[in-house]
């Protein structure tokens, strides 16, 4: 046997089915339903029947609303519009109304609900009536008011707030939405942004390695990102963000987009930094100062233990002894000065050394002691002096500043054993709190010391004021050159900063209290120039050329070459260099003679006088490709009455 003959075997057997006419089939159907109200009106809008649905909805029973006009469910305000007559008439013109509204039940309250009414036509197309179907959609509706209300409030919140960036970003990226903190941060309004890609905000080097897409296969892969870094603004300023973006899934845990936030902590950022660095600083003070006082008793103690040994020495020299023993008690003779001096450099970091500190002016004090520089340089270094010509006075020993310089010049010198440029600059400045380590708000005198040398690490960097630290081989150094220019600053009343980065060189500035009324003035107008610029790389003739200018009451600035020149008068400006006069050898070394120095002044600078110095006779030059003819020249040697004469020429 088939499965299709047992299947239809265990079926019951037809039958004709008894039931009423089509009529009677209808009503029985329409009269059972009660979900929805199902009733007939006629052509003008009278009810002419009414189901279980109309009955319980409405409230009416079928008696009492037979006959009655379909308008007696609207709201008065409806009513008063005309509405029931527009529904009637465009489910008979358009053959179909369809809407929502408030209707009245029988006890006068009220019911949001869901209305079609269709027309009802013979075979001919007359029209013999309307089919009514209503159902009471309130709850429904309340839940779609909730949700849009909540929606509105969290749009409204999202829209107040001003001080995150809040936006949503499609899968791929794309922005789909934008806040007002998002266009106060980022400067970009609502149109500009939408639909372009978030990586527009990123920076060119984020960019380049590919951080947007990162952060965005971050997000979808464990639901969140979060990060801190630099963000572009519409004007192209940078602020420091920090930012969290979040996976959105629908129900059925697809990725549909990004939420993303930013904030703007460029503020906070710099204030925990500020912080940072003021611990830093008191923590650097606290422990050199804890160093010094070790090092200070260390020291007396010591003193004292080379005061003995010096008394015996005395003594047995007194004693006449032989010549064995006579060496013996030279060499530690010898040994005791240079202890003596060693115990000096340990009690001028402990700052236990007594000072003779006077008024002085710093540009005075370094003219005074640049020869010595200069020669401490050595040869393979470009020495340049860069003074500012209206200097505050300052109060300090003078032979202690002195070393200070010296010190750093030296320690200058060494960061650069192939050479390069060592500048010496003089500044007025003035430090906000803390600036400077913990030095207080005022006036001070910034003496710096730079070189383009090797630089100092972070580690060597955290210690380079300590005694005894160096990273110069044995024997070539105590590691007190810097302690010593610590202890000196720091006992009057200043601080010491550097700046370093590894290979691209160092700066060391020592900040010194300006002292009030202690202002150089600058010297009165001259028929000549204030400030004059020599160009020598002979140090001697350079120094005896200084001498000169000076006593005839010109500042003086100098370079040892025509490169270093050039790097000066950039410093100082790009159209007034403050500079007056240039004075300048013609033969000099690194490949820019001194003509080619004085065309390029003369064009850049029109306005500086230029005086060219050479040991041939100017007639022994003109077969030069160049005529020495456009400036003035004057040969060597000079004497002072010759600059006077030239200089009164060039003006």
């Amino acid at each position: 046997m088939s499965e299709n003959s047992l299947t239809s075997s265990s079926l019951p057997p037809p039958r004709k089915p008894v039931l009423p006419d089509f009529q009677q089939r209808y009503e029985l159907l329409v009269a059972s339903i009660s979900d929805y109200a199902i009733y007939m009106l006629d052509t003008e809008g009278y009810v002419s029947s009414w189901n279980a649905g109309a009955e319980r909805f409405k409230g009416y029973k079928a008696h009492e609303i037979m006959g009655h006009h379909f308008s007696r469910f609207y709201t008065e305000e409806d009513r008063a519009a005309g509405l029931p007559a527009r529904a009637l008439a465009a489910a008979r013109d358009e053959g179909r109304f369809e809407g929502e509204g408030w209707r009245v039940r029988n006890d006068g309250t009220r019911f949001w609900a869901s209305v079609v009414i269709d027309p009802i036509r013979n075979g001919a197309g007359e029209l013999l009536g309307f089919a009514k179907i209503t159902r009471d959609i309130t709850d429904r509706r309340a839940a779609q008011e909730a949700l849009r209300q909540s929606e509105q409030h969290f749009r409204l919140l999202v829209q107040g707030v001003t001080d995150y960036a809040i936006y949503m970003l499609s899968p791929q990226g794309e922005i789909t939405n934008w806040n007002v903190g998002a266009q106060r941060i980022k400067g970009y309004s609502q149109e500009e942004v939408l639909g372009s890609h978030f990586r527009r905000f990123f920076t060119d080097e984020d960019r380049a390695a590919g951080t947007p897409e990162r952060a965005l296969e971050t997000a979808a892969r464990e639901g969140r990102y979060e990060s801190e870094g630099w963000r572009m603004r519409r004007d192209g300023t940078r602020f420091f963000a920090h930012a969290v973006i979040d996976a959105i899934h629908d129900e059925q845990r697809t990725l549909i987009g990004f939420a993303k936030i930013t904030r703007d902590v460029t503020e906070q950022r710099a204030t925990a930094a500020s912080l940072e660095q003021t611990r830093n600083a008191l923590f650097q003070a606290q422990k050199m100062e804890a160093i010094g006082q070790l090092t200070g008793g260390v020291a007396h103690d010591f003193n004292n233990l080379l005061a003995v040994l010096s008394s015996g020495v005395d003594i047995m020299h007194a004693q006449q002894p032989g010549p064995t023993t006579l060496r013996v008690l030279d060499s530690m003779r010898r040994a005791i000065d240079r202890g003596a001096l060693l115990t000096q450099q340990l009690l001028s970091f402990a700052r236990q050394q007594p000072l003779s500190a006077a008024l002085h002016q710093a540009n005075a004090l370094i003219g005074s002691f640049e020869q010595v520089l200069r020669r401490a340089s050595g040869p393979q270094v470009s020495f340049i002096f860069d003074l500012a010509p209206r200097l505050a006075s300052i109060v300090v020993d003078e032979a202690r500043f002195e070393a200070t310089l010296l010190n750093l010049v030296v320690n200058a010198r060494d960061a650069m054993p192939a050479g390069g440029t060592l500048t010496l600059e003089t500044r007025n400045v003035r430090l906000a709190e803390n600036e400077v380590g913990t030095l207080p708000v005022g006036e001070y005198v910034r003496v710096t010391v730079r070189d383009t040398g090797t630089g100092m690490t972070p580690e060597v960097l955290m210690r380079a004021f300590e005694p005894f630290f160096t990273t110069k081989p044995v024997g070539k150094g105590t590691g007190l050159g810097l302690s010593q220019v610590y202890g000196f600053i720091t006992q009057s009343g200043g601080d010491v900063q550097i700046r370093t980065e590894l290979d691209k060189g160092t700066a060391i500035s020592v900040f010194l209290p300006a002292q009030q009324g202690g202002i150089e003035e600058a010297p009165e107008a001259k028929p000549h120039a204030e400030r004059v610029l020599v160009v020598e790389d002979d140090q001697l003739v350079m120094a005896v050329a200084c001498d000169l200018f000076e006593t005839m009451g010109y500042d003086v600035l100098s370079a040892p070459d025509g490169v270093a020149a050039l790097r000066l008068l950039e410093q100082h400006g790009t159209i007034d260099t403050g500079v007056d006069v240039l004075f300048t050898d013609l033969m000099m070394p690194n490949g820019l003679t001194g003509l080619e120095l004085a065309r390029i002044v003369r064009e850049r600078w029109p306005g500086i006088k230029i005086i060219i110095a050479s040991g041939y006779p100017q007639q022994a030059l003109q077969g030069e490709p160049a005529d020495l003819r456009d400036f003035d020249f004057v040969g060597k040697p000079y004497r002072l009455a010759d600059l006077a004469r030239h200089l009164r020429a060039a003006g």
